[in-house]
């Protein structure tokens, strides 16, 4: 009797179910991700112990005071720090909205008037939703 010698077969390993698989997980995690936004300009804000966290808005005007004074409305500067040039800038961008709302952020060196000029604006504006950044502090201070 004879038996014949079959060729053996390399077993074929079928990976389009994997990659797949692969592609849906990516997908799901690159929609469920979401993403913190970071101020580019960078502030040295003051600390403040009772801060509670706030989830961010969809839609928010954020108006940056530094160090030396000058001011930058959602990353772009302005021109000055006059009344005036605040009360158009933050115009132009809410238009007729006065239920946006507005964070300030001032550095922790920012001389105080600059802080009472932006809020006088933004009140005189009609503004109602403003808040104020702040770091967390360290530790209880006492």
């Amino acid at each position: 009797m004879r038996l014949q010698h079959h060729e053996k077969e390399e077993p074929k390993v079928d990976l389009t179910s994997l990659i797949d698989v692969v592609f849906l997980l990516l997908i799901f995690f690159m929609v469920s991700t979401t993403f913190e936004r970071e101020s580019v300009l960078k502030v040295d804000l003051p600390e403040a112990s009772a801060v509670e966290e706030r989830e961010e808005l969809p839609e928010t005007l954020e108006l940056v005071i530094d160090g030396e004074g000058r001011m930058f409305l959602n990353d772009e500067r302005l021109l000055d720090s006059e009344a005036r040039t605040i009360s158009a800038a933050i115009s132009q961008l809410a238009g007729d909205r006065r239920d946006v709302p507005l964070i300030l952020r001032a550095d922790r060196q920012t001389p105080h008037h600059f802080v009472v000029t932006a809020m006088d604006v933004v009140a005189q504006l009609g503004f109602d939703n403003l808040s104020i950044a702040t770091d967390r502090a360290a530790g209880p201070t006492e």
